[in-house]
């Protein structure tokens, strides 16, 4: 699969989820002290993000 959620430890040895495609970070997440809450996070991710609309700055 060419896009996948990844969780490794930041300078600061929290846990952070990054989402990849073809090994490039699109976007990551904040810092959290446990996997378990970087974990929790992807979850959020995938359940509201599909129905999350799309908004224009300009």
């Amino acid at each position: 699969m060419a896009h996948y959620f990844e969780i490794k430890k930041n300078k600061k040895g929290e846990h952070v989820a990054y989402f990849k495609y073809n090994n490039e970070s699109i976007f990551w997440t904040e810092g959290y002290s446990s996997k378990a809450g970087a974990k929790k996070a992807i979850e959020s991710i995938l359940k509201n993000g599909p129905g999350a609309e799309v908004r224009d700055a300009e």
